[in-house]
């Protein structure tokens, strides 16, 4: 087992890969999350009709670089986010498992889901702020725009547009929604992935490797898809409102339901499928594999007293 350090090193590096591959999806389900916000389905016009419209006329009209819009900022939360959710995850279990059950080796799904919640929580608060400008500049189309337009001319200049106009508070905008979001999300990622891991070894005899790591991780990312969706959607609309359009996380939800219809909250879930899946797929093999590159660095560098501990 890698250090924490090193487990946040390497969670952090497995997401900057998924998401240089899954980001256009992503754009694309912000997109169809705020197209036809707080408006019913006769009044709403659909300027994306779905996850490969969406990226037809986004590259047709914006380019590669419309399309891959907040990628830097997505590349600090990835770093943020997952590596806090990597890396405090197992931490975590060993520790509540051992005060609970007297051995950190016991397998108890509760305290999984409580420590992938936990650590997902920590990492979506800490990268917050550069989750808010992501959405902006990726819901931006100077060419088909939905929703509120914010004209960054990159991620720094939103940082400094936002903290000079609102302070901190404005920077954390949404975070309550963002926790929730990625909490439901947390919940379920590692839990279920470790779960689906360990029953293919037991039920089906697979070894570990990259077969097994991708049938885990696909399992993983459709269980978190169906889960984090509806907050999802709600966060999207939080961060992306200018003024205070919405009151709360509950004021948009019941907002959106009430004008929208109760579906309105699973608005862009196949873009998010699509997102997910390759990149829970990516993360945690790719998580799988720089662990035990960290493994065998720390193996060279630290002393037998420092590992695990650090």
């Amino acid at each position: 087992m890698s250090t924490t350090t090193g487990a946040f090193i390497a969670g952090g590096i497995a997401a900057c890969g998924a998401v240089t591959v899954t980001h256009g999806f992503e754009t694309v389900k912000i997109r169809l999350q705020l197209q036809g916000e707080l408006q019913s389905r006769k009044e709403a016009v659909r300027l994306y009709r779905g996850v490969f419209h969406g990226v037809g006329v986004i590259l047709k009209n914006e380019g590669l670089r419309g399309l891959m819009r907040g990628l830097s900022c997505a590349y600090i939360y990835q770093m943020t986010l997952n590596g806090c959710r990597l890396g405090f995850y197992e931490p975590i279990r060993r520790t509540l498992t051992q005060t609970i059950f007297h051995d950190a080796g016991v397998q108890s799904f509760g305290v999984n889901i409580f420590s992938g919640a936990t650590s997902g929580i920590l990492g979506a608060a800490a990268g917050s702020p550069f989750f808010l400008v992501k959405t902006r500049l990726q819901s931006y189309s100077p060419f088909l725009p939905v929703g509120t337009q914010h004209a960054y001319r990159n991620a720094w200049h939103g940082l400094r547009s936002i903290y000079t106009t609102e302070g901190i508070k404005g920077l954390y905008r949404g975070v309550g929604p963002a926790m929730v979001r990625t909490g439901f999300g947390s919940s379920v990622q590692l839990p279920t992935y470790f779960f689906a891991k360990r029953r293919l070894q037991r039920h089906l005899g697979m070894q570990d490797g990259p077969a097994l790591h991708l049938a885990s991780s696909t399992a993983s990312g459709f269980a978190v898809c169906c889960v984090m969706h509806p907050p999802d959607t709600v966060m999207s609309r939080m961060y992306n409102q200018s003024g205070n359009l919405y009151s709360g996380a509950f004021d948009c939800l019941w907002r959106t339901v009430k004008t929208e219809g109760v579906l309105a909250v699973y608005k862009g879930f196949f873009a998010h499928l699509a997102r997910i899946l390759p990149h829970t797929i990516l993360t945690l093999s790719l998580a799988e594999q720089t662990n035990k590159i960290m493994r065998r660095v720390e193996d060279r560098v630290l002393p037998d007293s420092m590992r695990g501990k650090i």
